[in-house]
């Protein structure tokens, strides 16, 4: 069994992280090879849900998950679905069965701000309560982190990715830059090396899907056209799927009458 040694002289390693609608990790190179940190469940994937208790604590994936039932209002569940987007938004509302600080500035109108308890509760604070939690994990692993990547979709406007940046910093993170993530997928099958041309990536994730066209050009990607369905993801496919089953069975409609006993 090799045991890796720490050298306090060692600059910080940087790290790559995917903020995910549904869970998320991070990751580091070593050796040329990418290692996926786990956490102290020994689980690589963190459920993207925070949740607020009374006494003002935060708790982060699958322990906010067991939260969700009993606490819906206090519950964040897929904050990114929330990143970038306006308070009056109409598609806000139909997100989740939260409730919504009303605006008292104009600026304060381009964010959602849920209402937890007595406080109100940005996305971009929601999604950098889960940043914290994968900067501690790496730093668990590897002592001592210097910057990171973080993945975001390729239809993200100017918005939301300036509000994932702003997550970064008020996580404590060094925010290198901001890769696309068919791009980050691509470059993770080495498809750099193949061939100009041109490729699609799909993605299915838990809460999204969405297809994007990518042109490589002499080792270099360029996003040529995105599109997909930010409320259609494998989370999404499995509820319908459950919802079906019975019917499909015949469980709703064959079952015979239970004889009436006199």
């Amino acid at each position: 069994m090799l045991f890796e040694i720490f050298d306090p002289k060692a600059p910080p390693r940087p790290i790559g992280i995917d903020l995910g609608t549904t869970n998320s990790l991070v990751a580091y190179v070593q050796d040329g090879r990418p290692h996926a940190v786990l956490d102290c469940d020994l689980e690589v994937l963190v459920p993207s849900v925070v949740s607020y208790d009374e006494r003002g604590n935060v708790v982060v994936g699958r322990n906010a998950q067991r939260r969700a039932l009993a606490h819906p209002r206090e519950t964040i569940v897929s904050v990114k679905r929330f990143v970038g987007r306006g308070a009056n938004d109409p598609e806000t509302k139909r997100l989740g069965p939260y409730e919504f600080a009303a605006p008292g500035s104009e600026a304060e109108a381009n964010v959602v701000r849920f209402k937890v308890h007595d406080k109100a509760v940005t996305a971009v604070e929601g999604s950098a309560e889960i940043l914290k939690v994968l900067k501690k994990n790496a730093e668990d692993k590897l002592q001592k982190v210097g910057g990171a990547v973080i993945t975001v979709p390729a239809y993200f406007d100017d918005a939301q990715r300036q509000a994932t940046k702003d997550a970064g910093r008020l996580a404590g993170l060094d925010v290198l830059r901001l890769l696309n993530e068919p791009t980050a997928a691509a470059l993770a099958y080495g498809l750099e090396k193949k061939k100009d041309g041109l490729y699609a990536v799909y993605d299915l994730g838990g809460g999204t899907f969405d297809v994007t066209i990518l042109v490589l050009d002499d080792g270099i990607f360029q996003v040529r056209s995105t599109g997909g369905d930010s409320a259609l993801g494998a989370s999404r496919w499995a509820s319908i799927r459950r919802r079906a089953r019975p019917k499909s069975c015949g469980w709703l409609s064959t079952r015979p009458a239970r004889p009436s006993i006199r």
